[in-house]
């Protein structure tokens, strides 16, 4: 096989592993960001947790939220369920930052598949 050819091929190779690693990362965070209370089941975003501390702010000890099957769900004690996603979020993060810090040092297909 022609020399250029073969360099193009590696290069591709590399590539779509390099996006595969990258696209199975992402999935691990997002099934990461999914917090079950009470046998419901939030996805947690900036925007629940956002919400979640402007009604502590208002002086809310309780709330009902809609969780990711349309469920409506009473939460009790607003102030740790707000820690508990802020956890479960930052968590999430830290762990895909961590990730995608170690993939992109690597510079051959054997490395990128070792992680």
């Amino acid at each position: 096989m022609d020399e250029r050819l073969e360099k193009a091929l590696d290069v591709s190779n590399y590539m779509a592993t390099l996006y595969n690693q990258k696209r199975s990362f992402q999935e691990k965070f997002y099934q990461d960001l999914v917090y079950y209370y009470e046998g419901a089941q939030f996805t947690v975003t900036k925007e629940l947790i956002s919400f979640c501390n402007i009604m502590l702010e208002k002086d809310q000890d309780e709330l009902v939220l809609i969780d990711d099957n349309e469920t409506p769900v009473q939460i009790l004690n607003l102030k740790l369920f707000l820690e508990n996603i802020i956890n479960t979020y930052f968590t999430a993060s830290n762990n895909y930052i961590n990730n995608y810090n170690r993939i992109k040092k690597q510079r051959t297909i054997e490395n990128l598949v070792e992680l």
